[in-house]
């Protein structure tokens, strides 16, 4: 089973210096049908204006990763880490028993364009932890790169949660296949660009999720940038 979520019904909030779409309920906006999908909890596209960001505040039980789009994103937090975070950078915060953090804007003349992702993690009270890396373009084009998992695998970001991520870039001919275990729960967010999933026209901003499916089919890519999440049902 497909469902698609297009990305004019996510919920949108303007505050002026922040401008964030949520894929999932979050802060004012609620829909207790669109809680999350298995253990992905938060996606947040969110735009910052120059000079501007997240003062310091504080998380615990989440692992929060940040995928940059466009920009700079500064960050500093409670366990010492102070980074910035470019495109093709996978930052990975386990707030665990308890982690305080800032996010800023550090592109003085862009506005910063990033996703921020929210996981149910596989236990409470851990030891909070920082990790941050780079994965070049040349890697995710025409195919499905895995960037986030639980084990670490290929080089991959670790995260505390039964979930695997994935990046990709599609354009004209190229196309990638996954294999899925149906006792799991796919989610495909297109963050740019048109793409067709499983023969599914998606645009920009535009999610499915797939349930009880053999194989993902990623295919007639126009400019895109997607997100694969494997997660626990």
């Amino acid at each position: 089973m497909i469902t698609l979520r297009k990305s004019s019904d996510r919920g949108h909030a303007d505050h002026g210096w922040l401008k964030s779409f949520h894929s999932f309920s979050f802060a004012e906006y609620h829909d207790p049908r669109h809680m999350g999908v298995g253990n992905l909890r938060v996606i947040n596209e969110d735009r910052i204006a120059p000079g501007t960001g997240f003062g310091t505040h504080g998380h615990r039980d989440m692992e929060i990763v940040s995928y940059v789009l466009s920009g700079v994103l500064g960050h500093k937090d409670s366990l010492g880490n102070g980074a910035q975070i470019v495109p093709g950078d996978v930052q990975r915060m386990s707030a665990g028993r308890g982690i305080r953090h800032s996010e800023f804007n550090q592109a003085p003349q862009q506005e910063t364009h990033f996703l921020q992702i929210w996981l149910l993690p596989d236990e409470r009270d851990i030891e909070p932890g920082y990790e941050q890396k780079h994965f070049e373009d040349a890697d995710k084009r025409g195919r499905l790169r895995l960037v986030a998992s639980r084990d670490g695998r290929n080089d991959s970001v670790t995260i505390h949660a039964n979930a695997s991520m994935y990046a990709g870039l599609f354009d004209g001919g190229e196309a990638a296949e996954l294999p899925l275990d149906t006792g799991r729960v796919t989610y495909v967010h297109l963050v740019r660009g048109k793409l067709e999933v499983n023969g599914q026209a998606l645009d920009g901003g535009d999610a499915v999720t797939l349930r009880g499916e053999e194989r993902l089919v990623l295919a007639n890519g126009q400019d895109a940038e997607v997100i694969v999440f494997d997660l626990a049902a």
